[in-house]
């Protein structure tokens, strides 16, 4: 496996673009992503009981297990809290990308992201699918074009394209994704698109790519919120012509682990942008009882304000974790427990055993004072490890949301 200079448009057969609809003041608002032939399509959600009308849309698409050519994708405006006019613009944006593409409505999913609870401007949408779907292209470029499109207050673009080898050919695997605030998915607005070449059943496609959200976008927060309009959607076309992937043999493992490596590094890259971060923390859980008992712990640290404003302020106030991983309910042994903090090739320890540590706090600002920091946290109740991505708390962070709407 090795990463490519390349981007949504790299697998065989897709195409895709970015462009201004009108929905935002200045920035392209708009993107299409294309599949030359029908590609198999699965997908993962929001798990807020609040969704929005593209994110209902796409699910009842998907269910019907059919196949899908087309996703188009809009900023500006989530689409949520709109009542039944919400669910009929949604379609709308379905209707005319299918009408411009010459696909089936069923073929086309839909996703939006922006300000919750205003009107979906669909007549300017559907001019702008209209006047600028024939620019589907299969150069990075048009990949970028799409990335782009997507930003909300993200500072860069989202973006991975990796190959490997099956069955002795060359698979593909590239996504796009957007977030920087918002983010605590369950699955800010966190949006994320796959594509790929592979031939691969429906049932193992959709089982690589949930179990690979559990540790990857499942395990990233900047602020605690779940949006009304998370979706992750992977499209496989089957062009790259490998022999069907049909059970789990290592084929399947090798084309897992890739979708995975993508994944993380979308759902890294998304945590890297928090809004106002200016810190990357990785939080990991080593000897827990339960794999997601180590997944709940490692989570509960990231999502603490207190925590994160630590992190900002550079003070290694290691007894907010502590507190953060208590009020889990998750059960273990304080005596057992030790953590210590890492970057740069620095490190401080902090607690052992349950026992705190002197510690120089001179030493402790070298180490905090980095822009990446492992936390490294050893229990002795078991064997299973987890690893949470998130970021500190900064004063930008309240001022980009408190300005959000104006």
């Amino acid at each position: 496996m090795k990463i490519i200079d390349g981007g949504i448009t790299s697998p065989k057969g897709f195409k895709s673009t970015g462009f201004y609809a009108g929905i935002r003041k200045k920035k392209n608002d708009m993107a299409l992503i294309y599949s030359e032939v029908k590609a198999k399509a699965v997908g993962v959600f929001t798990k807020n009981t609040v969704k929005a009308a593209p994110v209902i849309w796409d699910q009842e698409v998907l269910n019907k297990k059919g196949n899908i050519q087309a996703i188009v994708v809009n900023s500006g405006n989530a689409n949520a809290c709109t009542g039944e006019s919400g669910k009929e613009h949604a379609k709308i944006m379905a209707e005319t990308t299918a009408e411009c593409l010459n696909l089936k409505t069923e073929e086309v999913l839909v996703s939006s992201t922006g300000v919750i609870g205003v009107p979906l401007p669909i007549d300017i949408i559907e001019k702008g699918i209209k006047e600028n779907y024939d620019k589907l292209g299969n150069a990075k470029n048009d990949s970028d074009l799409a990335a782009e499109a997507i930003m909300t207050t993200d500072t860069f673009p989202k973006k991975i394209a990796i190959e490997l080898e099956i069955d002795n050919k060359i698979i593909t695997i590239a996504g796009i994704a957007k977030g920087s605030g918002m983010i605590h998915p369950n699955m800010g607005t966190m949006l994320g698109y796959i594509t790929t070449d592979v031939n691969i059943s429906r049932e193992l496609l959709d089982k690589a790519l949930k179990t690979s959200t559990l540790d990857s976008y499942n395990m990233i927060s900047v602020d605690g919120d779940t949006s009304t309009n998370d979706t992750v959607i992977v499209m496989a076309n089957g062009m790259a012509e490998n022999t069907e992937i049909m059970i789990e043999n290592e084929d399947y493992k090798k084309f897992k682990e890739a979708l995975h490596f993508v994944n993380t590094n979308l759902s890294k890259q998304i945590v890297k942008d928090g809004e106002g971060a200016g810190k990357f923390l990785a939080v990991s859980v080593d000897g827990a009882k339960t794999k997601e008992d180590a997944r709940v712990l490692t989570k509960s640290v990231i999502n603490s304000s207190l925590v994160k404003t630590a992190f900002f302020g550079e003070d290694a106030n290691w007894g907010r974790i502590v507190c953060a991983m208590g009020y889990t309910g998750i059960e273990f042994d304080l005596n057992k427990t030790s953590i210590n903090f890492t970057s740069d090739g620095k490190r401080i320890d902090l607690m052992e055993n349950g026992v705190p540590l002197e510690f120089s706090e001179e030493q402790a600002k070298e180490v905090l004072k980095a822009s990446e920091i492992e936390v490294n946290i050893t229990l002795g109740e078991g064997s299973e490890t987890a690893t949470a991505w998130g970021c500190d708390l900064s004063y930008d962070y309240v001022k980009i949301n408190a300005d959000y709407r104006t």
